[in-house]
């Protein structure tokens, strides 16, 4: 990396984090983020392909996919972030023609330099290698010491901020998607017969009288 490439990384990763609080979703973005990923992925498989990020580069644009996947993982219960278009949401909610052009700056450079914050730990603790060459220990690693804001020591700063701004903006697109209400269960405006009650699973784990 060229000195005047490097000072250019350590910019964009500095101003990320004041930037942080924009990549916060309003449903009317969401809904547009939304619509525009399933029409854009809906028109690629129908030519064979596979989705083109719009905003990321190759790199981010696989850093993220492995990143939200990270964050929720498929399971027995559901489909990964990736199952339900997560990535593509973001992708378009970089570009979201509801924002104005400041507001889409900040949120583009806060991401952009989250990614690169990831990729600069990573090299400094894992002799140059980036997030996506990391083994899977290497990745829990780095994702441990940010994860957990409250924990974190002082100059894991900026990667907490990204990480707990992109584990947010993952939930976003994960529970507003048709694997995530699936996931919730929600059953909407159906009627009910006969009202009994939370589950007394649920009272428990609130530690909530169940009688």
């Amino acid at each position: 990396m060229t000195d005047t490439s490097r000072r250019g990384l350590l910019k964009m990763i500095g101003t990320a984090v004041p930037l942080a609080a924009g990549l916060k979703v309003n449903d009317a973005s969401a809904e547009t983020a939304r619509t525009a990923a399933a029409r854009e992925t809906t028109k690629a498989a129908a030519a064979g392909k596979a989705y083109a990020a719009k905003f990321f580069t190759a790199h981010e644009w696989q850093t993220v996919r492995v990143l939200s996947d990270l964050v929720i993982p498929r399971d027995e219960r559901s489909g990964s972030a990736t199952d339900a278009l997560v990535p593509e949401f973001i992708d378009q909610w970089m570009l979201d023609p509801l924002s104005t052009e400041r507001e889409r700056e900040g949120r583009q450079t806060a991401l952009r330099g989250g990614l690169a914050w990831l990729d600069n730990e990573c090299a400094s603790r894992f002799a140059g290698k980036l997030f996506l060459d990391c083994s899977e220990p290497e990745r829990t690693q780095v994702l441990d010491d940010i994860a957990w804001p409250k924990k974190a020591r002082p100059e894991m700063s900026q990667g907490v901020a990204f990480f707990t701004n992109f584990r947010d903006l993952v939930a976003s697109g994960f529970w507003s998607s048709k694997t995530g209400v699936e996931d919730l269960d929600y059953r909407g405006n159906v009627f009910v017969a006969e009202w009994k009650g939370p589950p007394v699973e649920v009272l428990q784990k609130l530690g909530l009288p169940t009688d």
